[in-house]
C-alpha cells in the first residue's frame, strides 16, 4: 500500500471539507480543511418548512453534500473524476480496481454500516466521506476525517456502507483527481468565494441566509410548549451540532478560513472579521445549549426565549456579512 505509506492522514472536523483537503493535499497543493471549506464557499443557513426530515422541517447551515468537492474542484480548475454505480458488485470492482492502481479514492458512505465507528454514533447518515488509501485482501486501509488515525474496515462492511438505501443514497459514489493541483491566483479566487458566501447569507429570500434564520425564529415563537415543540427544537439541536458538525462548528471553520485568507491577501479587516465569526459560532453553541437544557427538562420549554436568541443571531449575521462584504 505505497500510497498509504505517502498520505498523511489528518483529523478534521467535517467529513467532506477533511476528505477534500485531504485528497488537493495529495494532488500537490498543500490545503487545510478550513481552505477547502472556505474557497467552496459553503457556508449557509436554510430553513425550508416544506421539506421534510424525519416529519420535520429542513434546517441546515451548510450548502447540500457534494457542494464542497464540486464547488472547490471548480475553484481550483481541478478535474475531479465522479463514478456512480447501478450494483454493489460493479461498484467494489470498480473501488479494487482504482486502490490497485495506487488511487487514493474519495467515497460517500453511511455511517451507520461502518464497523469502526462506535455503536452509540451510528446513525442513517448517507453522505459520510472518507479516503481509501489501499487494500490488504478484503479488508481496506481508511483514512476517515473524523477519527484521529487510519482505521480498517471488511469490504463486505464498506459496500453496504456504499450502497446504503433512503435520502441522498450514495449509490457506490467515488471521487478522485485527475491531475496534479497547480497554486492559484489567492488575490483573484479569495475575495471571489467570500464575496459568493456573502451573497449567500444576505439573499433576499425568506429561506436563506439571515433571512432564513428570521424565518425559523417566527415559526419557533409561535410554538406552543408541548412535545412538538421539544422535538423540533431537538430537531434543530441535532442538526446544528450532530448531522455534519453544524451551525457553531461550521463558523468555527469559517473563521480559521477567514484568518489564512487575510494572511495571504494582506488584509487586517478580514483579519478582524475573522475574530466576529468566532464570536457567531460562540452564540450559535449558546442556542443549542439553551435548547437543550429546555429538552431534557433543566429548564423550562420556553419556545420565545429560543426564537429570541435566534433572532439576535439573525441580526448579527446580517451585520457581519455585510461588513465582510465590505472589507474587500
Amino acid at each position: 500500500m505505497k500510497n498509504a505509506a505517502v498520505f498523511q492522514h489528518r483529523h478534521a472536523s467535517h467529513c467532506e471539507s477533511g476528505v477534500m483537503a485531504g485528497l488537493v493535499t495529495h494532488a500537490g497543493l498543500p490545503m487545510s480543511e478550513a481552505m477547502a471549506f472556505g474557497l467552496a464557499s459553503t457556508l449557509a443557513f436554510a430553513y425550508l418548512p416544506v421539506v421534510k426530515v424525519g416529519g420535520l422541517p429542513l434546517v441546515a447551515f451548510r450548502a447540500m453534500p457534494h457542494a464542497i468537492t464540486r464547488g472547490l474542484s471548480r475553484k481550483l480548475h481541478l478535474e475531479m473524476a465522479v463514478e456512480t454505480f447501478r450494483n454493489p458488485e460493479q461498484g467494489a470492482a470498480r473501488l479494487d480496481e482504482l486502490v490497485d492502481q495506487g488511487e487514493l479514492v474519495g467515497l460517500q458512505t453511511s455511517g451507520f454500516w461502518l464497523p469502526y465507528f462506535p455503536e452509540d454514533l451510528r446513525f442513517h447518515f448517507n453522505v459520510h466521506n472518507l479516503i481509501v488509501l489501499g487494500r490488504e485482501g478484503d479488508e481496506y486501509l481508511i483514512s476517515d476525517p473524523v477519527f484521529e488515525t487510519p482505521v480498517r474496515c471488511p469490504k463486505a462492511d464498506l459496500t453496504k456502507a456504499r450502497f446504503a438505501k433512503g435520502l441522498m443514497a450514495p449509490k457506490g459514489r467515488i471521487y478522485y483527481p485527475r491531475a496534479e493541483v497547480r497554486p492559484p491566483q489567492w488575490d483573484r479566487l479569495l475575495p471571489s468565494a467570500i464575496r459568493k458566501t456573502c451573497r449567500t447569507m444576505l439573499a433576499p429570500v425568506p429561506f436563506a441566509g439571515a433571512k432564513g434564520i428570521r424565518s425559523l425564529a417566527r415559526a419557533v415563537e409561535k410554538l406552543k410548549a408541548d412535545d412538538y415543540a421539544a422535538r423540533l427544537l431537538g430537531h434543530v439541536v441535532r442538526m446544528q451540532e450532530e448531522i455534519g458538525t453544524g451551525g457553531g462548528g461550521f463558523r468555527f471553520i469559517y473563521a480559521a478560513f477567514l484568518q489564512e485568507a487575510a494572511s495571504l491577501l494582506h488584509n487586517e479587516a478580514i483579519e478582524r472579521k475573522a475574530d466576529e465569526m468566532v464570536s457567531l459560532g460562540d452564540h450559535w453553541r449558546e442556542v443549542a445549549l439553551e435548547a437543550a437544557l429546555m429538552i431534557r427538562g433543566r429548564h423550562a420549554l420556553e419556545p420565545a426565549k429560543i426564537a429570541a436568541l435566534l433572532k439576535q443571531q439573525a441580526d448579527r449575521e446580517e451585520t457581519f456579512f455585510r461588513g465582510l462584504r465590505e472589507s474587500l
